[in-house]
Order: C-alpha cells, then sequence, then structure tokens
C-alpha cells in the first residue's frame, strides 16, 4: 500500500520515491494527536501515507478555524514555506483519524527540488489546491451563513470518509468554523428538523 501512495504521485520517478523512503522517517498517529503546533520549528515536512490529519489556526482569543484536510498522498505546504526558510508553524496540524505519516528532512526537500522536476511540480500541485481551498474559506466568512458552512464542512466530511456518517463532536465541529458550540447544536437541531441530517451520540448521519 505505501508504494501505491508515492508511486501514484510520482509515476515517471521511480527513483524519487526510493529516495523518499531512503531518506524519510515513518511514524504512525492516533485521532487526536498533534503533530505540528503554532510557534514550533519545522524540521521535517510530513507527507500523509495512510489516514488523514486538519491543519488548523488559532486566534489571539483561543477560537480555532479549520484551513484544509491534508489525505494520503499529499503534504502540508504551509510546513514546505516554513522550512524552507526557518520560520517558525504558523498553523497547528492534528490528526482526523490514524495516522502514518512519512516525514522528509527540510534539507532534502530543497536538494529533491534541484534534482527532481517531478518534486517541484508535487508541490506547485499541493500549492495550487490549498490555495483555492484557502480561498473558499475567505468567500465562505465573508458571504455565507454559519448554518451554510456547517452543512458544507459536513458535506465535504462524508465526502472525504467516504461515509454518509460522520464521528465528531458538537464543539469539534465548533472549532472547525470558528464559532461557538451553542451555535453549532442549535444549527445541527434545525437541520435534523429539516430533515437534512439525523443526530446521534457523537456521530451525525447525512440524509
Amino acid at each position: 500500500m505505501e508504494n501505491s501512495v508515492l508511486s501514484s504521485e510520482f509515476t515517471s520517478s521511480p527513483e524519487l520515491v526510493e529516495k523518499l523512503y531512503l531518506n524519510g522517517n515513518k511514524k504512525t498517529y492516533k485521532e487526536g494527536d498533534i503533530i505540528l503546533d503554532e510557534n514550533s520549528s519545522i524540521r521535517a515536512i510530513p507527507i500523509v501515507m495512510k489516514g488523514m490529519i486538519k491543519v488548523i489556526r488559532t486566534e489571539e482569543d483561543g477560537r480555532e478555524i479549520l484551513l484544509y484536510y491534508i489525505q494520503a498522498g499529499e503534504s502540508c505546504i504551509m510546513s514546505f514555506l516554513g522550512g524552507m526558510h526557518n520560520e517558525k508553524s504558523i498553523v497547528k496540524a492534528e490528526v482526523e483519524e490514524d495516522t502514518e505519516i512519512l516525514f522528509l528532512p527540510v534539507d532534502k526537500v530543497a536538494l529533491f527540488i534541484k534534482e527532481y522536476p517531478e518534486w517541484l511540480d508535487y508541490i506547485f500541485r499541493l500549492y495550487h489546491k490549498r490555495f483555492e481551498e484557502l480561498l473558499d474559506i475567505i468567500n465562505a466568512i465573508a458571504f455565507k451563513k454559519v448554518d451554510e458552512r456547517l452543512l458544507n464542512l459536513l458535506i465535504k466530511k462524508t465526502e472525504i470518509s467516504q461515509s454518509k456518517t460522520i464521528i465528531t463532536t458538537h464543539e469539534q465541529l465548533a472549532n472547525e468554523l470558528g464559532t461557538a458550540r451553542v451555535v453549532v447544536s442549535r444549527l445541527l437541531k434545525q437541520l435534523e428538523d429539516t430533515g437534512k441530517l439525523k443526530l446521534g451520540r457523537n456521530k451525525i448521519t447525512l440524509l
């Protein structure tokens, strides 16, 4: 399975895939683990081999907002940029589900950019995808109501997990949306009353 993840990303360069495994350090994490915190030094770039992590930004008042998810075969563009410029992390990366990650030392990231065009293309593709996702976040905060943002978040979670049932709490959803738990609880009840979803204990099923 490991080989298929990276091989599918770098189909034209088996040598690069081999170098990634040779120089990377593989680790496993459980749901809820923090693999990178804000203001932490970035010494290695994470490539998700299986599972999923979410990237979060925390405001000064302690509120959080979800920026994007990183799925199997993907990496964190924020880590790329911070690591390349020897800067502290400006985001937090938290494990959404049990995850296996290959950490590539920052110095190898720069070396591979020079040696493998496929690696640079990979970084640009990630940058483009994350940029579009961040634009969607800005658009949602500026122009959409919280109930619409909540429903869109739930739909996105079902698409990523490929399941109509989401295992989460009202508190977690509130943190990801940057709003209060009581607001999320009220909106979820309204969505249930209109037949859009069914609430359970720490789970939500879209109908």
